[in-house]
């Protein structure tokens, strides 16, 4: 097992990311699968890497992530920021640069509830005079 790893975790709408640093190549795997094959979008992809492409530090750390909850987006999201946080972890010098792209901030939206009477959170039942 490495020696030396850096843990964070990352949420966002209903999902959690468990994120692991650890000094390599720039392999990223996700919930034992590669990278490609668990986000094959590209946007999802390049959101997922903005933390390691603003340090320059993408082919010093293997990431080892584990997600759950949410869809494909949120995943992503939550995995972007765990990266940003276990690499302030990893060196606090890097915050600055960080939370000035706002990648150390959760992103607090999600889905609201539906209320009752009320055909979804906010839109109504249609209404009828008679």
């Amino acid at each position: 097992m490495a020696a030396v790893q850096y843990y964070a975790t990352g949420r966002r709408k209903t999902s959690t990311a468990r994120v692991f640093l650890r000094p390599g190549t720039g392999a990223i795997s996700v919930n034992h699968r590669t990278f490609e094959t668990f986000f094959p979008s590209e946007a999802l992809r390049t959101q997922i890497r903005q933390p390691l492409v603003l340090t320059e530090s993408a082919d010093k750390f293997d990431i080892l992530a584990t997600v759950a909850g949410g869809g494909v987006s949120g995943q992503a999201g939550a995995v972007r920021l765990g990266i940003a946080r276990a690499l302030v972890e990893y060196n606090a010098e890097l915050r600055k640069s960080l939370k000035n792209e706002g990648l150390l901030t959760r992103d607090a939206r999600a889905k609201e509830r539906k209320k009752y009477g009320m055909a979804g959170a906010r839109k109504r039942f249609q209404f009828s005079k008679r």
